[in-house]
């Protein structure tokens, strides 16, 4: 469905942020990207969604392409008419104005399906009706996540982009996000779930890419990831049987990635 090949982007004409980066996105699953922050795992949803240019960055090489057609050169509005949609990291809602009204902006594009969308949205997530007429700035952080991917799926997109959405959240909510995540993916929308919590995005992905310093170094299954020595040491804090580890030992622990080998 949604692939990127070769893909290399740069900020400012000479800062290479993705290098030769490529990535497949099935119809119908849920694929993980993994990475540390700075790894390029938000410039690479940029580019999927067309939005490098408000960040002052191009695609050098490679392409991308929605059902084998390239879109790298695609507006963000064209590319958001075909039905690749993105819920930002940090949700980005519009604080001032209503629930409601953040979910109406979200479905602009389909107006004469706002009216059954909401219904839909108020469905997947019972909070958002409780708190429709209020205004979004005073929802707590889980509630901001819900009506950001809410809004993002107000418009009926054929594929997800979620980008952290498990942020600053606390557990318990964190864990409401991943169920979500599954039934939003169950009802038939494809899933791109960028996130530093590994465990999370792994135990609910169907494939899973590890990405560091723009280039993509892991790419197998999600169970097969999660099973990985070197992404259960570095990404899951465990070691050896199992056993988490204290921050005193990871930041002293020398050993080299068997992928930087």
């Amino acid at each position: 469905m949604l692939e990127a090949n070769n893909l290399e982007v740069v900020y400012d004409d000479v800062m290479l942020v993705l290098r030769g980066v490529s990535l497949k996105v099935p119809e119908g699953r849920i694929v993980a990207l993994l990475g540390a922050n700075g790894a390029g795992k938000t410039t690479l949803l940029r580019a999927l969604s067309g939005l490098l240019d408000v960040h002052d960055g191009k695609v050098t090489r490679g392409r991308i392409t929605l059902d084998g057609t390239p879109i790298h050169r695609a507006s963000p509005t064209r590319i958001a008419s075909l039905g690749v949609k993105q819920a930002l990291e940090g949700r980005r809602i519009l604080a001032e104005l209503s629930v409601e009204e953040n979910l109406r902006i979200g479905g602009h594009s389909r107006p004469r399906g706002i009216k059954q969308n909401l219904e839909r949205m108020y469905e997947l997530f019972p909070r958002l009706r409780e708190r429709r007429r209020q205004s979004a700035g005073y929802l707590s952080g889980g509630e901001q996540q819900m009506l950001s991917i809410g809004r993002a799926l107000m418009s009926e997109p054929r594929c997800l982009l979620l980008d952290e959405p498990s942020l600053g959240l606390a557990p318990l909510m964190v864990q409401q996000i991943r169920d979500l995540i599954v039934k939003i993916n169950a009802a038939g929308t494809t899933v791109l779930l960028v996130e530093q919590n590994a465990t999370m995005a792994l135990s609910i992905a169907d494939h899973g890419y590890v990405l560091e310093n723009g280039k993509v170094v892991m790419d197998k299954p999600a169970a097969a990831l999660l099973a990985d020595e070197d992404v259960r040491e570095f990404y899951l804090g465990l070691r050896g049987e199992g056993a988490a580890q204290s921050f005193r030992d990871v930041k002293h622990y020398k050993r080299r990635k068997r992928w930087l080998s």
